[in-house]
């Protein structure tokens, strides 16, 4: 199994580090993107996987920075030669969501495959499976459990663990210290957890108030706790990712997340590639 991330960002936009996606490859029928952050087509290719390639899209929530792609995704795939329908997983909304974004488009697409006649416009089919907790997909060798987490207000969030016949990975998604991730999440090779830096977010007159940083922390897994969520969970390698800011010491994240985890800590960029293992 590889984890590749593409983007490792957040809502600011960052040259670095692009909107939230990672892709999880177990081979032939287990190419999975997991979110459709800003750019993540041009990061699909970089890495060597089009999205023309992919085998399903799974969302973790519905937040703009997760889905903002989506589109771009379905209509440069069918452009990439795509020949079968792209299938989304996604929490309850994400059909009400996919339609209204087919809709949206519509005019555009019918008046661009009459003009251009492309072979097939099977790619541009989308096909909708909506997810609940404890639930688990499969995807050739390779099952991918579905697991609650907490980013209220945000009523519907998951967390994926993957596991196939040599690797278990758990990606967070967007979520604070959370007991069910890190119970499903027991003994994984690999966590890729998000992070909210909450000391490179100081108060800006007219940008962040005080009340604006108290609200992010209120729904994200702050620096102070990741490393307990690693080693509780016994994880074996700690990645992370979703940098809130997306500019920041890294030394110093480092140094405060080894108080919590003697394990290996990767500091997430764009097009890192890790074997899980």
């Amino acid at each position: 199994m590889e984890l590749v991330l593409l983007g490792t960002g957040c809502p600011s936009v960052d040259l670095d580090r692009h909107g939230p996606a990672n892709l999880v490859d177990g081979g032939a029928g287990c190419r999975l993107l997991v979110d459709c952050g800003s750019g993540v087509t041009h990061r699909l290719l970089a890495a060597g996987c089009p999205g023309s390639e992919i085998d399903a899209l799974l969302l973790t929530h519905l937040h703009s920075d997760h889905i903002v792609d989506l589109f771009q995704l379905i209509i440069s795939s069918w452009h990439q030669g795509r020949d079968r329908p792209q299938r989304i997983f996604g929490p309850p909304g994400t059909k009400k969501y996919v339609d209204g974004l087919m809709a949206l488009w519509g005019p555009e697409l019918e008046q661009r495959t009459a003009h251009e006649k492309r072979p097939s416009i099977v790619a541009l089919d989308v096909e909708v499976s909506e997810i609940a907790d404890g639930e688990t997909l499969q995807f050739a060798d390779m099952s991918v459990q579905i697991v609650a987490v907490n980013h209220l207000p945000v009523r519907h969030a998951f967390g994926f663990i993957f596991t196939n016949s040599t690797a278990r990975l758990a990606i967070s998604g967007d979520t604070t210290y959370c007991p069910a991730l890190i119970e499903a999440a027991q003994g994984v090779d690999m966590l890729l957890h998000e992070v909210l830096i909450h000391r490179e977010l100081p108060v800006v007159e007219g940008k962040r108030s005080a009340e604006t940083v108290s609200a992010m922390k209120a729904y994200h897994t702050v620096s102070g706790q990741v490393g307990k969520v690693a080693t509780e969970c016994g994880a074996g390698t700690l990645v992370l990712t979703h940098f809130v800011p997306p500019r920041f010491d890294e030394d110093s994240l480092l140094d405060e997340v080894r108080k919590d985890f003697d394990g290996p800590i990767i500091i997430g960029h764009d097009l890192m590639r890790l074997s899980v293992s």
